[in-house]
């Protein structure tokens, strides 16, 4: 901590106030240290042990007071000026303290044989009135955070009665300080804490409990390292709801932090424009129930499935109900957790059946004698077991280990080469380019990526991944869109995508253009987007969408080539097909020494930096050696990993919903039950935890896909899914006339309150039949939703 941070967003040029024994005089040492390392080592020096110290750096004061039984003067006074907001004119006109620690009770125990409990309890009662917390004051409320500044908020803490290391005690102080002493004075402050709601600072005794090497040589005081650590416990009490409130995302600094409540305005805006969803889709319904007479279950339990998994992300990692850890990176725990996905995907490893030969919930019925060429069921093995890899490597905090780090960005490269690949096979099959195609792409990708930003107070580009994808596939639309005609000419279409590649390369690195349209965002819309991480986002991956574009032309071409008749005459084709053997087999080769190669070359770096900057040219070697030799055999081919493969088709929502249901604070730490014992280290109960949070995050994250299909689904075409079906046949209504004809059936409108019916009945049938229409008005209620965060 410096001056300059105490005085901006903690202190405001306030004291930092330490009464009590020697054991609170390591936490003013150790305050002071941060300030000042240089200078508190002089100090301390030259100091004297039973006396007040002060120390200042700049206008940063820090005092100590000593009062080792808690009964003196100084002591009552400076509660009271705290309390009463008055100056200190006795202590050189500074400023009343901004945060006051309070600690002592070995003395009780050190020197009074009898009844040293009674004396500690006659001070401390005498005391509690100016250390309880006020009904009022802003720390007592648990609600989500706001980031609003309350320096009325109480700062004053108790530090709990230093529990010795015994064995470690001279034979004088072990005759007195003893557990039947110590213990009873602790287990009051624990009564008294909470019957009269003072902030006893409990975390100072778990980081010494049964730790011997925690303590000094006296068996009293505690390392350095350890009084630090306290002090930073106490620092965050007071200063981390302001540093929330001047950094925003992430919310990394929820230990200690006040919980407050969000802005009433948002609050009751944000409700109305639910509100107002709810009145279209209760249309929508109603028309579904007058028409069929059944209910859009399907379309219930998917809205349900999103404000479940919403409500469970903001408030697991927007309020104080789930406990946060840190990460701390073991290599035999990313060894062991690798090791058991290893073995869940050995075990289920099955061979691929036909995709219309499936059965509900996607169970196979019959097997087929080979599979093409990246298969459906071989890229969501693909996209699941990479998925595994990212949340441990996301998990255990490997992002500090340059060889993991390095094998995540090419597992990253490979999910954007799918993008080009399957997105770039779809058009140049399909020639679909319609709006409908599209919406259902984007809305796919986007819905959850679009709504957590409101809940959690972030941002759409802090889910990177749904931005990044969506950025290439709109590059693969636009490229495969533009003389479309032309497609079927092979060499035309690689100089199409040549020239894409150049032309959004060019587009990237332009030092103004990102700017210009986040700036107007911010203007219009009240986007506030990091354009320097956008962009670095971008360029890591700058080409590997356009080889896995070109992957799909070749692919097409080749396929074409081996198994259709008109390339017989070709000496080309008839060349492929008679040394495609030899070609196949030099392929696997190719594989094989690519992937040794490239680790080999990755190692010579010695920061990411350097490697960053080669990632986007040396990327797509090991992705298509890996794809040539997944698919180089038959059985390889053919077999998959069914764990794999599920994960697979949810990994978009386990990717995103991570951020806040497995990790906590925006990624930054780990959530944690707090209910699997006592923890004394940071791994105690974090196994249990892993092994129910896992559970309950996998379980959402399936959920939550399927509810984004279905979603989708029905905001590109409600009446898509709608039992019986009606078809839009010659001669019968069409579905939009069929909703006119009940309309117009009702008459004439009699009342107010019919021709309102009528207007919203018309409005809904307007609103259904035209998919323009719907994605204006999701944007339009987005942009409501960002002015009302203003």
């Amino acid at each position: 901590m410096s001056k300059d941070r105490w005085n901006d967003f903690c202190g405001n040029g306030k004291r930092i106030v330490f009464i009590g024994d020697s054991t609170t005089r390591q936490l003013f040492w150790a305050t002071a240290k941060k300030l000042n390392a240089t200078a508190a080592d002089e100090e301390m020096r030259a100091a004297g042990k039973h006396e007040n110290l002060i120390f200042n750096e700049g206008d940063v004061a820090v005092n100590f007071i000593w009062d080792p039984f808690l009964n003196s003067s100084s002591l009552r006074h400076e509660l009271l000026s705290y309390l009463n907001g008055e100056t200190q004119e006795d202590m050189d006109n500074v400023w009343k303290a901004g945060l006051i620690t309070v600690g002592g009770g070995l003395w009780y125990a050190r020197h009074f044989e009898l009844d040293s409990l009674n004396y500690f309890q006659d001070s401390f009662d005498y005391l509690s009135p100016l250390l309880s917390v006020p009904q009022n004051s802003a720390q007592t409320l648990y609600c989500p955070l706001s980031g609003k500044r309350r320096d009325e908020a109480h700062h004053i803490y108790v530090a709990p009665v230093q529990i010795p290391f015994y064995d470690g005690l001279s034979p004088v102080r072990a005759a007195t300080m003893t557990p039947a002493k110590i213990r009873p004075l602790n287990e009051y402050l624990y009564n008294v804490s909470t019957s009269k709601g003072i902030k006893v600072a409990w975390s100072h005794s778990l980081m010494t409990s049964e730790r011997e090497q925690a303590y000094e040589e006296s068996g009293i005081h505690v390392i350095d390292n350890v009084s630090t650590r306290r002090v930073d416990v106490l620092l965050n009490m007071r200063c981390n709801a302001h540093l929330t409130l001047s950094q925003g995302y992430p919310f990394d600094k929820t230990c200690c932090s006040a919980y407050e409540r969000e802005n009433v305005v948002r609050e009751r805006l944000t409700l109305a424009l639910i509100a107002i969803a709810s009145i279209i889709v209760g249309f929508w319904v109603y028309h579904q129930r007058r028409m069929h007479g059944v209910l859009a279950n399907e379309m219930i339990q998917a809205v349900g499935t999103v404000v479940l998994v919403l409500t469970y992300c903001f408030i697991a990692d927007r309020t104080q109900l789930f406990n946060k850890s840190q990460k701390h990176f073991s290599t035999q725990e990313f060894v062991i957790l690798c090791g058991i996905v290893l073995s869940l995907g050995i075990f289920s490893l099955r061979r691929s059946v036909a995709r219309t030969a499936r059965g509900r919930c996607g169970l196979p019925k019959e097997q087929v004698a080979d599979q093409p060429f990246l298969s459906r069921d071989q890229t969501d093995e693909w996209k699941g077991w990479m998925q595994f890899a990212i949340l441990i490597y996301h998990y255990t905090g490997a992002s500090s280990v340059l060889g993991i780090y390095q094998l995540i960005r090419i597992l990253v490269a490979s999910y954007l080469f799918m993008t080009g690949f399957g997105h770039t096979l779809f058009f140049y099959q399909k020639q679909d380019y319609s709006l409908k195609r599209s919406a259902a792409v984007l809305i796919r990708l986007n819905l959850l990526s679009c709504l957590l930003p409101y809940v959690m107070a972030t941002d759409y580009l802090f889910y990177y991944f749904a931005p990044l994808v969506s950025f290439w596939y709109v590059v693969v639309y636009l490229t495969m869109c533009i003389s479309q005609s032309r497609n079927s000419t092979t060499t035309f279409l690689l100089a199409k995508i040549g020239a894409s590649a150049v032309i959004v390369t060019g587009l990237i690195r332009a030092p103004t253009l990102f700017e210009g349209i986040f700036l107007l965002l911010q203007h219009i819309c009240q986007i506030h987007w990091n354009v320097k991480e956008w962009r670095f986002r971008l360029q890591l991956d700058n080409y590997i969408v356009y080889v896995g574009m070109m992957a799909a032309v070749l692919y097409v071409r080749l396929t074409d080539i081996l198994h259709t008749q008109r390339f017989l005459a070709h000496d080309g084709a008839g060349y492929l097909r008679h040394h495609w053997s030899k070609i196949r087999i030099l392929s696997a080769v190719f594989g094989l020494s690519i992937l040794p190669g490239f680790w080999i070359f990755a190692r010579t770096f010695t920061d990411k930096f350097g490697y960053n900057r080669w990632v986007p040219y040396v990327s797509p070697f090991p992705v298509i050696a890996f794809i040539i030799l997944r698919n180089s055999t038959r059985y390889l081919r053919n077999y998959y990993s069914f764990i794999f493969a599920w994960l697979g088709r949810c990994s978009l929502e386990t990717f995103t919903l991570q951020f806040h249901i497995w990790l906590a604070a925006d990624t930054k730490g780990l959530l944690s039950l707090g209910v699997f014992g006592r923890k004394k280290t940071h791994i105690e109960g974090r196994h249990e935890d892993l092994v129910v949070l896992s559970i309950i995050f996998l379980w959402l994250s399936w959920l939550m896909a399927d509810a984004t299909v279905t979603i989708t689904n029905w905001i590109v075409d409600p009446n898509g899914r709608r039992p019986p079906p009606i078809t839009d046949t010659p001669g019968l209504p069409t579905k939009r006339q069929e909703l006119e004809a009940i309309i117009n059936r009702t008459g004439r409108p009699s009342s107010r309150a019919s021709i309102i019916r009528r207007w919203g009945q018309r409005l809904c049938v307007s609103w259904m039949g035209r998919l323009e229409l719907r994605i204006f008005s999701i944007l339009l209620v987005m942009w409501l939703l960002n002015m009302a965060r203003i």
